[in-house]
């Protein structure tokens, strides 16, 4: 089939990595894709080769005068051009209309994923939009999962980026927004030698300030600054740490397939609507832990996101990582987002 994406690229380019993938995952199975961007610089760097079945199409006013495809993604309600619905509207077989929505572990996701929302003014009057949740129970839309995303990470890949490494040492990502509470956590991960990657972005500048010349603090903590990676490259990033702190949607969603410990720093709203956002998933991740276990993974989530006073510690290693290992495959036995939307679709048209 024909797809038309749309994607706004807000101010972190999550928006822009998720659409990316799942374009990019489409035309890995054979799907034509359109991806429409307002602002398409940072694929220079998140997907310098492009992808195979994939054009990048630049969404600029006025549209550039191509017609609807077979099905039209907007992402996350960022509504399409009126002129673009206008055409959708009239053509005689209508394509289908999906807006796909931000990922929630909230209970509101799983009802309203799959509804229709018929559209009564405007260009698009008399047509449905289908909202389409991702999540992470059977009921959702699922998680975007390539065929490469379960890889295991390749030996000798961070010393191949630059990377000085030592014997021992425990490996830390670090992808966080600009507000971070890095002076705490860099306490806590003093506790035992360790090797804390900074990717490049927000918060890697104010983290380096916290370090000397050297790249090191205290006992037994060093920095190290990465570069923009692609996302193969930040997947690989992932895999070869023994916890990773991600941000925002595409990233956490990468970290959990990476299989080590992971920590989510999610947006923060004005109305503190991310709490109940994130303590949802929290609720979802922990249902199998100890008691012990899920206060520890909680007590330190909701502190790395400025919610509740920092725990003394962080979670036990082993266990936590088993944890993240049950997750992961409680993810992997449900179907994928690029799988059950193709159903979706088909099952529509």
């Amino acid at each position: 089939m024909r797809w038309d994406i749309f994607c706004r690229v807000i101010d972190n380019h999550g928006d822009l990595g998720v659409c990316w993938r799942l374009a990019a995952d489409l035309g890995s199975r054979g799907e034509q894709v359109r991806l429409w961007i307002d602002d398409p610089l940072a694929l220079a760097w998140m997907a310098p080769r492009g992808a195979c079945g994939v054009d990048v199409v630049r969404w600029v006013d006025p549209l550039p005068a191509f017609e609807p495809g077979d099905v039209v993604v907007e992402a996350f309600g960022c509504d399409p051009p009126a002129a673009f619905v206008a055409r959708m509207a009239a053509h005689a077989a209508a394509p289908l209309w999906i807006n796909l929505e931000y990922l929630s572990a909230e209970a509101y996701a799983a009802r309203c994923h799959g509804l229709p929302s018929p559209q009564q003014r405007g260009p698009g009057a008399g047509l449905p939009k289908w909202f389409y949740y991702p999540g992470f129970t059977a009921e959702s839309g699922g998680l975007l999962r390539e065929a490469h995303a379960l890889d295991a990470g390749e030996d000798g890949w961070l010393a191949a980026q630059g990377v000085p490494l030592c014997d021992g040492e425990r490996r830390v990502s670090l992808f966080a927004y600009a507000d971070a509470p890095l002076e705490a956590l860099c306490q806590r991960l003093d506790d035992r030698p360790t090797l804390l990657l900074l990717t490049a972005g927000a918060a890697q500048a104010p983290a380096l300030m916290l370090f000397d010349g050297q790249g090191r603090r205290g006992r037994h903590l060093r920095a190290h600054a990465l570069p923009w990676f692609d996302q193969p490259g930040y997947d690989q990033l992932l895999r070869a740490c023994d916890l990773n702190f991600a941000r925002g949607e595409d990233s956490i969603v990468r970290a959990m397939w990476a299989g080590a410990p992971f920590v989510w720093q999610i947006y923060a709203q004005t109305d503190l609507a991310h709490a109940a956002k994130l303590d949802a998933l929290l609720d979802r991740l922990t249902a199998t832990a100890t008691p012990a276990l899920a206060d520890a993974v909680r007590g330190l989530w909701r502190a790395w996101n400025g919610l509740a006073d920092w725990p003394a510690n962080l979670p036990d290693g082993p266990a936590w990582r088993g944890l993240c290992r049950s997750w992961r495959q409680r993810l992997v036995d449900q179907d994928d987002l690029s799988s059950q939307l193709l159903r979706f679709v088909a099952a529509r048209r």
